[in-house]
C-alpha cells in the first residue's frame, strides 16, 4: 500500500469504525443513586441518524433518571452483567444478552437499573432525531434538547432546573 492509500484508509477507519471495548470515556455520578462510565461511540464519526454508546452502570447504580422521549426510539444490547429495566412501572429483570426495544413516546418511561453486585455493560442506540423533548415522571421534569450544540433546556412548569433536580 502506498502512503496515500494508507492516509485513505485511516481517515475512513476513523469515520466508520469504532470498538465497544475501548476506554470509557465519561463519568456520570450523582450520589446516592447515579453512577456510570459511559463513551459516545458515534461521536465524531459519519453517523447522521444514529448515535451509539457504551455505559457500564456501578453496581447498585442507575445511568440515569426515569424518563421518556417523545421523538427518539432507543435501543440496549445487555453485553455483561445482570440488572433491571424500569419501564411502564414494572421492573423487568436484564441478563447478558438480552436487547431492549423502546419506542417513543410516553408509554415506556424507562431506566437501567444495576441490581446487581457487578457492573453492567450495555450498548445504548438511538436514532438522534433533533430537537427532542424528554420527559421525567418522577421529578415532573421536561428537557427541550434542540440540537446543533445548543444546550438543553431543563424545566418544570416555566422555572429551568438542574438535570438532577428532584431525582431520587
Amino acid at each position: 500500500m502506498n502512503e496515500q492509500a494508507t492516509t485513505n484508509a485511516t481517515e475512513l477507519a476513523t469515520k466508520l469504525i469504532r470498538n465497544f471495548n475501548a476506554p470509557l470515556r465519561e463519568r456520570l455520578q450523582r450520589e446516592p443513586l447515579y453512577d456510570s462510565r459511559y463513551s459516545g461511540l458515534s461521536d465524531g464519526t459519519a453517523a447522521r441518524k444514529l448515535g451509539i454508546g457504551v455505559d457500564v452502570v456501578a453496581p447498585g447504580k442507575r445511568a440515569c433518571p426515569y424518563h421518556f422521549h417523545l421523538v427518539q426510539e432507543e435501543m440496549f444490547i445487555v453485553l455483561d452483567g445482570t440488572g433491571h429495566l424500569r419501564v411502564a412501572g414494572e421492573m423487568l429483570p436484564l441478563v447478558a444478552g438480552d436487547v431492549i426495544f423502546i419506542p417513543a413516546g410516553p408509554e415506556y418511561p424507562h431506566q437501567i437499573i444495576n441490581t446487581s453486585e457487578a457492573p453492567l455493560r450495555y450498548l445504548s442506540l438511538s436514532t438522534q432525531e433533533r430537537p427532542e423533548v424528554c420527559e421525567y415522571p418522577d421529578s415532573g421534569k421536561v428537557a427541550a434538547l434542540p440540537g446543533g450544540g445548543r444546550k438543553a433546556l431543563i424545566a418544570r412548569e416555566a422555572t429551568n432546573l438542574d438535570y438532577w433536580d428532584g431525582e431520587p
